[in-house]
Formats: C-alpha cells, structure tokens, sequence
C-alpha cells in the first residue's frame, strides 16, 4: 500500500463507500470483492474479503488501476 503511494484513508475510503467491481464468491477461505473509489479524483482499487463469523474485513490488495488496462470508467 505504502510502496504504491496509497493511503490508509484511500483505502478506508474505498471499502466504505466504494462501488462494488467485481464479486469473487468463490475466494476461499471468504469471498471477495474488488471495489473501486475516487477518492480525491484518483481511482482506488481494493479487493477486501469479510469475515462474517468474526465480523471483520480483510484487504488482500490495493492498487491504482492502470489506465492502459482499465476502461475509463476503471470498471471494465
């Protein structure tokens, strides 16, 4: 997170308010989803998992979608 200049508010941001990409229902041990947010104009990945028995959520990565990769929208 820190190595690609992505703040824990980014990141915080992201996974409150963040539009939901893709559902990975299969990820194992939870399922997982990969969430988009502009937060100060920069689009924020996050792929997060929840935890339901514990109650907890846990990001697996974070990352700035590369434009060359992504559409515009950062969504497809």
């Amino acid at each position: 997170m820190l190595e690609k200049g992505i703040s824990g508010f980014e990141v915080e941001q992201t996974v409150l308010f963040g539009d939901v990409v893709q559902n990975y229902e299969s990820d194992k041990p939870y399922p997982s989803k990969l969430l988009l947010k502009f937060v100060k104009e920069r689009p924020i990945h996050v792929v997060v998992a929840r935890d339901q028995e514990n109650s907890s959520c846990i990001i697996i990565t974070c990352y700035l979608p590369d434009p060359e990769i992504w559409n515009e929208d950062f969504k497809t």
